[in-house]
């Protein structure tokens, strides 16, 4: 049952994360837009308090590595330019198609290993790959805006 909530949940919040993107790209990009996910989304490292999320350091270890091999395809797909003195994130076509294949990823890898250890730690490990994801990204677009704005 709670496979079936959570995995229901991951969908709906992965159509959400196409959407706002989408979104984004006709407003302005800022530093704190830029800067502010990884700080809010590292809020959720307080569920390793309960021992039950605790996993080996090396597992958490190699959740991280996988989410950065993940960000790679998000990096390569945000870029900055500067019109009329703003910056603006252009619009990638396969931004969206990446979105849904590294969705599509992550929910199999849930689906096996789901099976292969408990509810908790699953979520915990997905956690971290999430993590993994944005926090390179978000550094990668930092830089990029940083170009943008000296060009």
């Amino acid at each position: 049952m709670f496979f079936i909530a959570s995995s229901i949940l991951a969908a709906v919040m992965a159509v959400t994360v196409i959407f706002v993107r989408l979104k984004a790209t006709k407003k302005p990009a800022s530093l704190k837009k830029i800067i502010l996910p990884p700080f809010f989304m590292s809020t959720g490292f307080l569920m390793f308090l309960f021992p039950e999320f605790r996993m080996a350091w090396w597992e958490a270890g190699e959740a991280f590595l996988v989410g950065c091999l993940f960000s790679i395809f998000l990096i390569k797909t945000s870029k900055f330019e500067k019109r009329g003195g703003e910056i603006y994130l252009i619009r990638s076509k396969a931004f969206v198609a990446i979105l849904i294949s590294l969705f599509l990823i992550r929910m199999a890898m849930k689906t096996y290993l789901g099976h292969q250890i408990t509810y908790t730690e699953t979520s915990g490990l997905f956690f971290i790959v999430a993590f993994g994801m944005i926090l390179p990204w978000r550094i990668a677009m930092y830089f990029g805006y940083q170009k943008a704005l000296k060009s």
